[in-house]
């Protein structure tokens, strides 16, 4: 999960060092370590934005352009989320990150009893068109992008990104989001999933296509090994199990006859940071590379251009890594992981907020990891060279070692017949509770140290937090405005969708036109993920440990 092992003598001296992926790490590195891992400049690194990109996918990396800085953010109503998009965009932000509810997450408008308590809680509450309206008013569109952390109705959610961009005068060819749109890691990682893997999988593959031909700036997919990594899965794990997903998609539009140059370079990643600073630099670095070799060994892809290699994404977070223990030293743990993120090549970032291990964050702690991110950019000297851990002898043999870990577990998944599979069987999901599980045990009996929880541990009735309080009366006064809106809009324009929308899935067509004419309609998120939930039948996730 997030630290180290150390293994030390009666005076205090660390006699032993296990990463989590399970490197063991010498306490002194020469260049006898690389010769003996047959390290070669050309073959395992070459220059910065070279195959295979171990170095970075930028030949001046930050020097060329700074991180892109995409705060996590969204809450309550579409309006009071419209006004912290705007907090932090005057405060330099250059991207979003949508934050939804989990009612929203689950395909269920804010009036169906399944959303009753939680409307607007953990994310932004969203049922038509008109809350994305009152989200993204006055919102620079074509030059801020969207992420959109949604996964299960990703396919709604974008038909809907495009529908308003649209309402606002934008050409659908200048918008860029990026829904997360990973169902797999979903069944693995969260529990937000709806519909079978297969059926996901296809909904996927049809927000892919759709996009290559109607949205040129959208990254339709964003492989999120975040959420597999925060469930228990190691940096090796995450990074193997984050590539086989890509795959399962990649095999997925393959199927329906494009070129891979034509879609693959479009794929994002979500990559977590926290934990130990070494171990997670050799993780992104090998990222890199075994990203670029499986495309170009197992794919045949970056024949027409090298850039579609480039292993892209946000990697950053760290929400495990924070604690309600002693919250303000959450900020100082952003600042690691922050400086982790730079070190290891991140295109884009972001922090968790120092309190968001207990509540929605506040503007000030909001603020405080967005100035960290830029204190970072502007301040300590991240931007003067490329990749300035390279050459070391310490660094290039764990980033070869973690090459070797990751390609281990991409091999065991594809022995047991792809992830997909793996994932139907509960094959992965049993692998990660079990060690998540070990790791819980660790930190409880101090074999992993994390302070403020079980080393350094102060009183905690001394601490105070402050909580985000939950909006009874927005709530109610969102369901409430549905239900006019119900009433008001064209519901025989809302019906005609809604059929051709449940025709086009039943004939296993690409559901993205018919999708966006709902939006148009005012048709509901609820009424469309209703469709899906018809036609393609709900997964019942197997019993991984019967």
């Amino acid at each position: 999960m997030g630290v180290a092992k150390y293994i030390k003598d009666k005076k205090d001296k660390i006699v032993e060092v296990e990463y989590l992926s399970g490197i063991k790490v010498k306490p002194l590195y020469t260049p006898d370590d690389l010769a003996k891992l047959d390290f070669s400049y050309d073959k395992d690194l070459s220059d910065p934005g070279d195959y295979p990109f171990t170095r970075g996918i930028h030949p001046l990396g930050y020097r060329s352009r700074g991180w892109t800085m995409r705060q996590y953010s969204g809450f309550g109503t579409p309006a009071q989320t419209n006004e912290r998009f705007k907090l932090l965009i005057a405060n330099g932000q250059n991207g979003l990150n949508v934050a939804f509810d989990l009612p929203t997450q689950m395909g269920y408008d804010s009036d169906s009893p399944e959303a009753e308590g939680e409307v607007g809680r953990v994310g932004m509450a969203v049922d038509t068109l008109l809350d994305f309206e009152i989200a993204f008013k006055d919102i620079p569109l074509e030059k801020i992008g969207s992420g959109l952390t949604i996964n299960a109705v990703a396919s709604i959610m974008l038909a809907m990104y495009q529908a308003v961009a649209e309402r606002y005068g934008y050409s659908k060819n200048v918008i860029s989001a990026t829904p997360q749109n990973d169902i797999l890691k979903e069944i693995i990682g969260r529990g937000a999933w709806i519909y079978p893997p297969r059926h996901g999988v296809k909904l996927i593959g049809d927000t892919i296509e759709y996009s290559v031909k109607e949205l040129p700036k959208c990254n339709p997919v964003s492989i999120c090994g975040y959420h597999i990594r925060e469930s228990g899965a190691t940096p090796a794990q995450e990074i193997a199990y984050a590539i086989q997903i890509a795959n399962t998609y990649i095999d997925e539009v393959l199927k329906r006859g494009l070129d891979i140059d034509d879609f693959v370079g479009s794929f994002s990643f979500n990559i977590n940071i926290y934990g130990n600073i070494w171990e997670t630099v050799a993780k992104l670095r090998a990222a890199r590379k075994i990203w670029a070799k499986n495309l170009k060994n197992r794919y045949g892809a970056g024949k027409k251009d090298s850039k579609v290699l480039f292993f892209r994404g946000l990697f950053g977070g760290g929400g495990s890594g924070l604690t309600k223990e002693q919250p303000m030293n959450n900020i100082v743990r952003g600042a690691y992981y922050g400086l982790a993120a730079a070190l290891g090549g991140a295109q884009t970032t972001a922090l968790c907020s120092y309190d968001e291990a207990y509540t929605i964050p506040t503007e000030e702690s909001a603020l405080i990891s967005l100035r960290t991110l830029q204190m970072l950019m502007d301040e300590v000297g991240l931007r003067d060279t490329v990749d300035p851990l390279a050459g070391s002898y310490f660094i290039e043999s764990i980033t070869k070692e973690m090459e070797s870990l990751i390609e281990k577990e991409i091999a065991e998944i594809d022995n047991y017949g792809g992830m997909l599979k793996a994932v139907e069987d509960g094959f992965v999901q049993r692998k990660i509770a079990l060690q998540a599980y070990d790791y819980q045990k660790g930190l409880e009996d101090g074999k992993y140290i994390k302070v403020g929880v079980n080393r350094y541990i102060m009183d905690e009735n001394k601490q105070e937090v402050k909580l985000h309080e939950y909006d009874e009366e927005s709530a109610k006064k969102k369901i409430e405005e549905l239900k006019k809106l119900k009433r008001t809009r064209d519901n025989r324009r809302v019906k005609s969708s809604i059929d051709t929308l449940k025709k086009t899935a039943l004939n296993g067509q690409n559901v993205m036109p018919s999708l966006v004419e709902c939006c148009k309609s005012y048709a509901t998120v609820g009424e469309m993920a209703d469709v899906f939930r018809e036609v393609y039948g709900v997964f019942e996730e197997p019993n991984i440990f019967g």
